[in-house]
């Protein structure tokens, strides 16, 4: 009606006889008064986008001048695209804001952009953006703006080559334009492309100049430590990546202490005398759910469980805060990451119905976002072939293994699924053939095919235990002296229990009783330090029988009454898993995550494993 009524004035204005020179309104006031209503209605709460598009609307008929027309157009088409879905008029406003003044044609080919991707209309966002950053160079934030832009949609698009060239024009720009504040932006993004691609040759040296970028710049104090923030993020991942768990704690601590000096600084707006440096990396908060983030993966991989428990639900904590105000995508990525490190940790603990229960909750995200289930697809199929081998499930761990090796190009991934489905041939004790093939693939010895330290080691571990369950012993006694080794430099807790105590069950078995305590204990207190439940349940059944054959009855009996309450605790959570009706997850193999499960029946898998 609003828009009616304005439109029927304005048509009805020439008849009308005009006011005196002196009296006409300015262009100007009747643009600022309906910009205002706009802009009110748009800030309301709830927003009022009806009313809002009604006051802009009736600009145009006015016939305004032609900056404000291409203004309104861009207001227009900016409202309707961030809260319609009328994605046709949105469209529409924007491509005719395009050819006008600079101040509005950038801001319209990226918002335009934007929505050609939502539409999955990349082929025509890339060109509008090259264009636009051709034309942009004399305007240096928009033209490092559309830089970035444009890099993230072929990083999204997965190439990464692409986007790195990008990066590295922005930086080069950046620099030109007297901007050490962004060109570390471009470099420490181009950076964090380069570690996703294992280029790690060309990442030393340019993590090198970030560093000493960062560290001689001087600004706004918030944005010094959010580069400082955004270069110990990628230091820390980079060794965390590389399975370098004790050589990444003092970078780790360092960028602990930087988020809590980030949290006691004034968030003041921030308005730099260059334009260029008018961007941030992330919002203070995002960035502490993030460095709570990389300290739960150095807790898993370290074997501190419970710590990462405890940062987990600091963290989950915090996104739900945010959610609530925050529609980013960047937070349903990191709840999923939490989320799949957490899930490990509970089938480590023995919380195997917790696990199952929260790989469904990753599922529900990803059903929200098909590109979050392109990018954590292979992961889910990891996590739920993990848990298959927790309840017994060999048959659906291998086809859940096969399925995340099919969907991952990441080579640390897929590292670690083939030494995880090596354990599944080992334990059925039938698959020779395809055993050798993939220990032949993740060989230790020689041209392992990855840098992470972790999972080399790990590969010398099944190395150990397939040599165990050959009855090859003094094989197995070195792949496993080489693990522990190799646990021992990095504090690789959990490897050390495991390869501790199947030391321990070798020289049992070759009737080497002192030998094997002494491997046996300190694999007890180790596991019960992580906590590692089937690491206990193995040591205390092994302490057990060590015991009887000493001949010592009262420690025999203390640790068969250890390894009866380890058991118990374990038959009571494989059998409530079982019961969930989220395990029927574990047939899923194709396709995005099914929406609903049928309920069990009762655990229908055998518990023989765990007794």
């Amino acid at each position: 009606m609003a828009a009616v009524a304005a439109g029927a004035a304005a048509g009805a204005a020439p008849q009308q006889q005009p006011p005196p020179p002196q009296q006409q309104p300015q262009p100007t006031s009747w643009y600022l008064a309906l910009l205002g209503l706009a802009e009110h209605f748009r800030t309301s709460s709830p927003p009022k986008v009806r009313l809002c598009v009604h006051c802009l609307q009736a600009v145009l008929p006015r016939k305004p001048p032609a900056r404000m027309e291409a203004r309104t157009h861009l207001q227009l088409g900016s409202v309707l695209y961030h809260h319609t879905r009328n994605g046709d008029q949105a469209r529409g406003h924007l491509e005719k804001a395009i050819p006008q003044f600079e101040d509005v044609k950038f801001e319209a080919a990226s918002l335009l952009s934007e929505l050609y991707c939502q539409e999955n209309s990349v082929d025509t966002a890339k060109p509008l953006l090259r264009k636009a950053i051709q034309i942009s160079q004399q305007t240096p934030y928009w033209h490092c703006r559309l830089l970035f832009q444009l890099a993230q949609l072929h990083t999204l698009e997965k190439d990464l080559v692409s986007a790195c060239d990008l990066l590295g024009v922005g930086a080069e720009y950046a620099r030109v334009v007297g901007s050490e504040y962004t060109r570390a932006l471009f470099l420490l993004s181009k950076g964090m492309l380069l570690l996703m691609e294992r280029k790690l040759q060309e990442v030393h040296p340019l993590l090198t100049l970030c560093g000493q970028i960062v560290e001689n710049w001087q600004g706004n104090p918030i944005q010094k430590e959010s580069l400082r923030v955004f270069f110990l993020v990628l230091q820390v991942t980079h060794y965390l990546d590389a399975g370098q768990v004790k050589s990444v704690k003092p970078c780790l601590k360092q960028l602990q202490q930087c988020i809590q000096t980030i949290s006691t600084l004034h968030d003041d707006e921030i308005l730099p005398s260059n334009s260029a440096d008018l961007f941030h990396w992330l919002p203070k908060e995002h960035m502490c759910v993030l460095v709570y983030l990389v300290t739960v993966m150095h807790s898993m991989q370290a074997g501190y469980l419970e710590k990462a428990q405890k940062y987990t639900d600091k963290a989950l904590m915090q996104l739900e805060k945010l959610k609530m105000l925050d529609c980013s995508p960047i937070l349903s990525s990191f709840q999923v990451i939490l989320l799949e490190h957490i899930i490990m940790c509970r089938l480590v603990t023995g919380h195997k119905a917790t696990a199952l229960q929260e790989i469904s909750q990753v599922c529900q995200l990803c059903q929200q976002s098909p590109r979050l289930f392109s990018n954590h697809a292979a992961q889910l199929h990891t996590l739920l072939g993990l848990y298959c081998i927790s309840v017994n499930c060999m048959d659906n761990a291998e086809a859940q293994f096969t399925t995340a090796l099919r969907l991952t190009t990441h080579q640390e991934l897929w590292a670690f699924i083939v030494t995880n489905l090596a354990s599944v041939y080992i334990r059925e004790g039938n698959r020779h053939q395809e055993l050798y093939s993939l220990l032949e693939r993740i060989n230790p010895d020689h041209n392992f095919p990855v840098s992470s330290h972790c999972l080399r080691a790990a590969a010398f571990y099944i190395r150990g235990l397939f040599s165990f369950f050959q009855g090859r012993y003094n094989e197995a006694k070195r792949f496993l002296r080489e693990t522990l080794k190799m646990s021992n430099a990095e504090d690789l807790n959990r490897l050390t229990a495991c390869s501790l105590v199947l030391l321990g069950h070798i020289f049992y078995v070759l009737g080497n009783h002192r030998e094997s305590n002494n491997m046996v204990v300190p694999a007890m207190q180790l596991a019960s330090k992580i906590p590692d439940m089937s690491v206990q349940l193995w040591s205390s059944a092994l302490l057990r029988d060590l015991n009887k054959a000493c001949g010592n009855a009262m420690d025999a009996h203390e640790a068969a009454q250890m390894h009866q309450n380890f058991s118990q605790q374990l038959l009571q959570d494989h059998i409530e898993a079982c019961s969930l009706p989220e395990h029927n997850l574990i047939s899923w193999t194709d396709g995005p995550p099914p929406v609903q499960f049928q309920a069990q029946n009762g655990p229908t898998t055998s518990l023989a494993s765990l007794l």
